[in-house]
């Protein structure tokens, strides 16, 4: 018979974590993952029990961290808070072990390069980067530092979108053709939560990069061209460079030489008395079949006087989020977009805990073979995000039609190509 460990023999860890942003994605999945984990801890048997304790945050102002602070159970309201415009910089040089970075997608590189720079392990908000070239820039710094560089996608750990990969890698499904995926979300977002940041920004970039890797990680295949267009004038001028929605196309080459393409429509302007809190679906045909999914029919409708729809949704997904009651009494808030963040600090604690220090570098190499959240496995992804938005921004400049390929042209790796223009322009000049 084997032996196990009794808890008082399990060997007790701790990893100090730096936060930068404090906004609605800190509040939704990374606050009860820090309030849990330095609660009750993580258990592996590959590093015995770990806590995640928050030490430290960085915002611009202070004022949510303070607020935060007021209500925080004990265990999480001791962090340092880091005010002003280079307190990312200034966190990840304190005694923290990681840092996530869920700032505004434009914000993301400055802070992720400080923190892997102070030889810190960095989890960022999709999408990790906005170009190539600052993707290089933190694979590079990541390996000279012997650190993790991660990116959460937490659509990947969607039960519906983990069953369709299942399908796929076992050959149930069997070559997908074409894709459609469609995120809507409300006007609040783009005129409240992020009104200071949406300014000469796009949905499709905030969004849309959740679909791009779904089909990147899913089906695989090499990424050919990348299409887009858009509508402008609800969120900002109609002849500006802020964008209500965006159409974007993807054309992918797999081994045989076919090719499928996916179209992603993003908008954040939908009215906010719908019923859904997002309007999510997805539909891939294979050779052999269909897959369709769609976020606000696939369980819970809910009528409530004076609350529902825009307080609370008539349509809720409680797979990604969900406060409840558990059966035995506990309170508790649990979903995919928390499990990810637990995924993270797994990996980090087997880094650092989980055998000799001699094979360190062994356990490292392991978690960076992790193609759902590694940056080293970003490359397409990042590069469809930044032909977007150069597309975008040559049709807001009054050239529309743009097509970016990806390592067609003699050129570089991605090369932008205007109509009724002979000379390209190149976006990133390496190998994509």
């Amino acid at each position: 018979m084997t032996k196990h460990a009794s808890p008082a023999q399990l060997p007790v860890h701790e990893l100090r974590a730096g936060m930068a942003g404090l906004g609605m994605i800190f509040d939704e999945t990374y606050r009860p993952f820090f309030e849990q984990a330095a609660a009750q801890g993580i258990f592996d048997p590959a590093f015995g029990v770990c806590r995640a304790r928050l030490a430290a945050v960085a915002s611009r102002t202070g004022t949510r961290a303070e607020s935060y602070r007021r209500t925080a159970p004990p265990a999480t309201a001791t962090f340092e808070s880091h005010v002003g415009a280079h307190s990312g910089g200034l966190m990840a040089e304190s005694s923290v072990d990681f840092v996530c970075v869920a700032t505004p997608d434009d914000r993301h590189f400055d802070i992720a390069r400080a923190a892997l720079a102070a030889g810190k392990h960095v989890l960022v908000e999709k999408p990790s980067v906005l170009s190539l070239p600052e993707l290089d820039a933190l694979e590079r710094t990541a390996r000279e530092k012997r650190v993790l560089a991660k990116v959460v996608y937490h659509k990947l750990l969607d039960p519906d979108h983990k069953k369709l990969r299942t399908l796929v890698v076992d050959n149930q499904l069997r070559h997908v053709n074409h894709g459609y995926c469609s995120l809507l979300e409300p006007k609040q977002i783009s005129g409240d939560q992020f009104a200071e940041w949406i300014h000469g920004r796009n949905p499709g970039t905030y969004v849309a990069v959740h679909y791009i890797k779904l089909i990147d990680f899913t089906f695989g295949g090499r990424l050919k061209s990348i299409a887009a267009t858009g509508q402008r004038g609800l969120v900002g001028p109609a002849d500006g460079a802020t964008w209500d929605s965006n159409q974007l196309r993807l054309v992918y080459e797999y081994a045989d030489g076919r090719e499928a393409a996916f179209d992603i429509h993003t908008s954040w302007v939908t009215p906010d008395n719908f019923p859904g809190y997002v309007e999510q679906e997805v539909q891939f045909r294979f050779d052999n079949g269909v897959w369709n999914c769609h976020s606000r029919k696939r369980g819970v409708e809910c009528t409530i006087e004076g609350l529902t729809p825009t307080k609370l949704k008539t349509t809720m997904n409680n797979h990604y989020n969900g406060r409840f009651v558990e059966p035995w009494g506990e309170r508790s808030q649990r979903g995919y977009g928390i499990e990810v963040l637990e995924h993270f600090v797994r990996e980090v604690a087997t880094v650092e805990f989980g055998g000799p220090p001699s094979e360190r570098d062994a356990r490292l190499a392991a978690a960076r073979s992790l193609a759902y959240n590694d940056l080293s496995a970003e490359r397409q992804t990042v590069a469809a995000v930044q032909a977007l938005e150069a597309i975008l921004a040559k049709r807001a400049a009054g050239t529309p039609d743009c097509v970016v390929h990806v390592n067609r042209h003699p050129a570089g790796g991605l090369v932008l190509l205007a109509p009724g223009k002979a000379e390209p322009e190149v976006l990133y000049g390496g190998e994509v």
